[in-house]
This record gives structure tokens, sequence and C-alpha cells, in this order.
């Protein structure tokens, strides 16, 4: 028969009570470069949790309770602008581009649109001949 030594706790264990600057410095350890939170929490004998809670609260930026004013400048009025002498391009509504599919043997398709640049295709067709 082996012996086994047992601990028995037969106290309530008190939270521990982490200072500011406590809670501070730890939290400035994780925000050097290379640090890992982890290795911190592990040294400091506190779950990683509550490390990340402490910098979120620690590093939380609040916003200002009063609004911000910005100075205005009131200027008269600018004048109209010049009509110009000729009238702007009107745009022409495009026509619907249609779909047109090249069979290339060997159970290869290209699908290009139709009003695609011919020079740029007759490229295309050419490397895709070559291969």
């Amino acid at each position: 028969m082996t012996k086994h030594q047992i601990e028995v706790i037969t106290s309530v264990e008190r939270r521990r009570r982490w200072s500011r600057e406590q809670k501070e410095r730890l939290v400035a350890a994780t925000l050097e470069p290379g640090a890992s939170v982890s290795e911190i929490a592990h040294s400091a004998g506190i779950h990683v949790s509550q490390l990340f809670r402490w910098r979120k609260e620690l590093c939380q930026i609040s916003a200002p309770s009063v609004p911000q004013l910005v100075p205005v400048e009131v200027v008269e009025a600018l004048p109209a602008p010049a009509t110009p002498a000729e009238p702007p391009p009107v745009s022409r509504p495009r026509k619907k581009a249609s779909m047109v599919m090249i069979e290339l043997g060997g159970g290869r398709r290209l699908r290009v649109e139709s009003d695609i640049d011919t020079d740029a295709l007759g490229r295309i067709l050419d490397v895709l001949e070559r291969r």
C-alpha cells in the first residue's frame, strides 16, 4: 500500500486585492513589444482573462462629456458660377452587353462580353493556342 499526501483546506481563502498601481504595472508589461500576456498573467498568479479585463478597463479612453465646439466663420455668399458656353455632354445610356462563348476545343471554353477590345481578345486567343 502506498501513502499519498493530501492537503486539507479548512478555511475560506480570501480574494487577493490588487492596487491600481499593481494593475497598471502588469498592464504596462503586456503592452511592451514582444510581451506574452499569458506569461505575465502566469508569473503574477492570475488568469489571463483577468489581465485582459484590467487592460480593457485601464486602457479605455473615455469620451469627453462636454461636446466639442468648433469655431465657425461666416462669410458673404460666393458669386454664382458663370454658365458654361456649351452644355455639358449628355451621357448616353450604355447598351446592354451580351456574352459570347468561344469553344477552344479540348473541352475548353472562353466567355467574353460582346464589347471586348478585339486586339486584346486576339492576344488572349494567341496565348491560349500555344498551350
